[in-house]
């Protein structure tokens, strides 16, 4: 039976050291700013909750909401502010956005030093050539699980089903920068099963319920499940929870495994960003 991993109070423990450091910053408070163009229903409580988890570590948080009518153009200048705003340290502009407003374009325009959720490609640069910088959020939540846990990474050999921008490639290259042997699969892998059956170290994120199945799983391996997909009402993961948790060692359920951890990631790359900044202003 694996370790089932709890996201919330894994959050909560890494909410409280980063806590600690905004008291010890001597009454200076990190600001995240996260816009919110249009009124989806699940954008907008991810964005509240952001800001309560902002509320509750010691940083400052700024909502902006536009309409769903707001154009690239007008978007664009709002990110334009709050680049040159220097209260502000983190911008963070929630995905998805209206059909008519292009993602890539607005992650470009954001800052690099304050681009929170790691998306600018000056960054992806820096964690390609394996350098400093401010690293997506949830990859960056896989890779604190397994360390929190003592699961060694080095050596392994892992497999990343999924190869968006946004977690896919950036865990790869994250495992890879700590010495894993690792594979990137997609839906059109073929004998995904029999590669699956190899791995030490299996990240599911291809959005697709239930796809990893259970008897895939290597004894003892640690499963990492990045998918959020409603079947029926009801939050299921990549992975065969019920059977995979039975054959793995380390296993993140869905809801309650990476989700907390992520928004947890993006207040300490506001930190992060934060001390950055203050650091670059220094005579």
């Amino acid at each position: 039976m694996a370790t089932v991993i709890d996201g919330k109070n894994l959050s909560e423990e890494i909410r409280a050291e980063i806590r600690k450091e905004v008291e010890e910053l001597g009454g200076a408070h990190p600001c995240l700013a996260a816009v919110l163009v249009g009124d989806d229903p699940a954008s907008a409580v991810y964005v509240r909750n952001k800001r309560r988890a902002c509320e509750a570590t010691g940083l400052e948080s700024i909502q902006i909401n536009l309409p769903a009518e707001t154009t690239q153009t007008e978007l664009l200048q709002q990110v334009a502010h709050l680049n040159q705003d220097p209260k502000v340290n983190g911008i963070l502009v929630q995905l998805p956005l209206p059909r008519s407003i292009d993602p890539a374009r607005i992650a470009s325009a954001i800052l690099p030093e304050k681009d929170v959720d790691g998306l600018h490609p000056l960054n992806a640069g820096r964690l390609l050539a394996n350098e400093p910088g401010l690293y997506p959020c949830t990859p960056v939540a896989c890779i604190e699980i397994m360390d929190r846990h003592g699961f060694q990474i080095e050596g392994k050999r892992a497999v990343v089903i999924g190869r968006s921008e946004i977690v896919g490639k950036p865990i790869a290259l994250l495992l890879l920068h700590r010495n894993a042997t690792v594979t990137i699969c997609h839906s059109r892998t073929q004998q995904l099963p029999e590669i699956v059956r190899e791995a030490d170290i299996v990240i599911a994120a291809i959005g697709q319920p239930r796809f990893v199945k259970g008897d895939w799983i290597k004894p003892g391996a640690a499963v990492i499940d990045v998918g959020i997909n409603r079947i029926d009402k009801k939050l299921v993961g990549d992975v065969d929870f019920d059977v995979a948790v039975e054959r793995a060692g380390l296993i993140t359920p869905v809801p309650g495994g990476v989700g907390p951890l992520t928004i947890t990631m993006l207040l300490r790359n506001t930190l992060r960003a934060f001390k950055q900044q203050s650091e670059s202003r220094k005579p």
